[in-house]
């Protein structure tokens, strides 16, 4: 996905708070070409060294609970483009139908064969799949469910400058997101009104001092996140 001039972007993203950081990004054109290059090379090795693991884990979900094997929910990319996202199904089929679009810790939705996926962290694998067709790229800020991409302030339009990212600093922050919601009455509520605000912070703060190098070292950071490593 190109990065597009001032005057082509979708009006909802032409004001004040998002000029600032499209100010910061147009300066850095050679280093967006070069993220591109890096996430379809990557992507490409990993699916060809993925493949049969990959096989392996859409026959046990298959075989574990009725339903497709991945989980296609519509999400927003950069510019507000709407694409549906390639993950491995973790929760009964039309999960999102019968509860909130965020999940919480213990959630009865999620499967057998699920939850060890989510324990393992490789229900995103499918996502490269999306980084290869552009829609997503290694880091960026996670691609939100439409309903709370329409609750946006203005600033947070900034993250829409940029595909959508399987990992990023917030992702790092909040990987145990679903824990901090367990408890609450309102899951989508306090996602929108506590959850995202902290992790926009983020975001923002990472599109401020966006390169090539910072985002590979994010990558190393998520690795030892899932390996355990706590981060403040």
């Amino acid at each position: 996905m190109r990065f597009r001039k001032w005057d082509n972007l979708p009006e909802f993203m032409k004001c004040d708070e998002v000029r600032m950081y499209y100010d910061i990004l147009v300066k850095k054109k050679l280093s967006i070409t070069l993220k591109r290059i890096f996430d379809v090379v990557m992507a490409v090795v990993l699916l060809v060294i993925l493949v049969i693991p990959m096989l392996v884990i859409a026959i046990m979900i298959k075989l574990d609970s009725s339903g497709p094997v991945f989980y296609r929910q519509e999400r927003v990319t950069a510019y507000g483009k709407k694409f549906k996202i390639h993950k491995f199904r973790t929760m009964v089929n039309n999960a999102d139908k019968i509860g909130a679009s965020v999940t919480v810790n213990g959630d009865v939705r999620i499967t057998k064969m699920g939850r060890k996926i989510r324990n393992l962290r490789i229900d995103e694998i499918p996502q490269l799949i999306d980084v290869i067709s552009g829609d997503m790229s290694f880091v960026g800020t996670r691609p939100e469910a439409v309903k709370y991409v329409e609750k946006y302030k203005p600033e947070y339009n900034a993250t829409l400058l940029m595909p959508a990212g399987i990992t990023s600093e917030a992702s790092i922050r909040y990987k145990d997101e679903d824990k901090l919601l367990n408890t609450a009455y309102d899951a989508d509520r306090v996602y929108v009104e506590q959850v995202l605000p902290e992790k926009m912070k983020w975001n923002l703060n990472s599109i401020e001092r966006f390169s090539i190098l910072r985002e590979i070292l994010t990558i190393f950071r998520t690795v030892s996140a899932i390996l355990g490593k706590e981060y403040d």
